[in-house]
């Protein structure tokens, strides 16, 4: 009798969608809306919760049209008020909740690397260790067909795109001595707003989706989800 990843394997080489079971904890959740192409915002408990969907990468929205690509699909996949069960993993470090998202027993994480819209991130791919090896055979399927991200000769991957191997506003964080020496706000580590200006909003500022971490004296990120400035 062929066992469960077994049947999976022969059904990403047949091009079949194999549904993934819930088998851990899980908590139903409400859609509010997408944030970009791995970030989604529900609400839970009366609580609205940033989730950053865990053991999977996908382009940043400056590789285009990847990145575009991506969120657009996963808007389709999860549109606002869509009922979903929440895996919860853990807390990073810029306090959003780390999570698998299903629909009835199918991964939605699992789905985008399914149809190429991400990767996998194997250097957190053992928060999904019961299933690490569907998402590696996904992968391996989809860049075999060339599907979405991977159709194209050179792809940069995300975590790399984010180091510098593009036009991102990471590419031109202040190193912490810059920071320093330009008295700049270390509430917006990924570039520079020196300290003591008036109120800013975000129209005065030329960055979107950076990160905010302690005290936030321009109030940039409202919903207090450390990410300032969100399309």
């Amino acid at each position: 009798m062929l066992v469960k990843n077994q049947l999976f394997t022969i059904g990403l080489i047949l091009g079949l969608q194999i549904p993934l079971s819930v088998t851990a904890q899980t908590n139903a959740a409400t859609i509010v809306n997408v944030g970009d192409s791995d970030t989604v915002r529900v609400r839970q408990g009366g609580r609205i919760i940033t989730i950053r969907m865990g053991c999977i990468d996908a382009p940043e929205m400056a590789q285009k049209p990847h990145g575009d690509n991506s969120a657009q699909r996963l808007k389709q996949l999860l549109p606002t008020g869509k009922v979903v069960n929440l895996r919860a993993i853990q807390k990073d470090k810029y306090n959003r909740t780390v999570g698998e998202i299903f629909i009835g027993d199918k991964s939605i994480n699992l789905q985008m690397v399914q149809e190429g819209h991400a990767v996998v991130y194997r250097q957190y791919l053992s928060n999904c260790a019961s299933i690490q090896k569907q998402y590696v055979a996904a992968e391996a399927n989809a860049k075999r067909q060339k599907l979405a991200f991977w159709n194209q000769s050179k792809p940069v991957m995300p975590w790399d795109f984010r180091k510098g191997c593009g036009a991102t506003q990471q590419s031109r964080q202040p190193t912490q001595s810059q920071q320093t020496q330009n008295n700049c706000d270390p509430s917006y580590p990924d570039f520079c707003i020196p300290k003591n200006l008036p109120d800013l909003n975000c129209p005065d500022v030329a960055y979107k989706n950076f990160r905010v971490v302690g005290n936030d004296p321009h109030g940039f990120d409202r919903d207090g989800d450390g990410i300032g400035c969100e399309r």
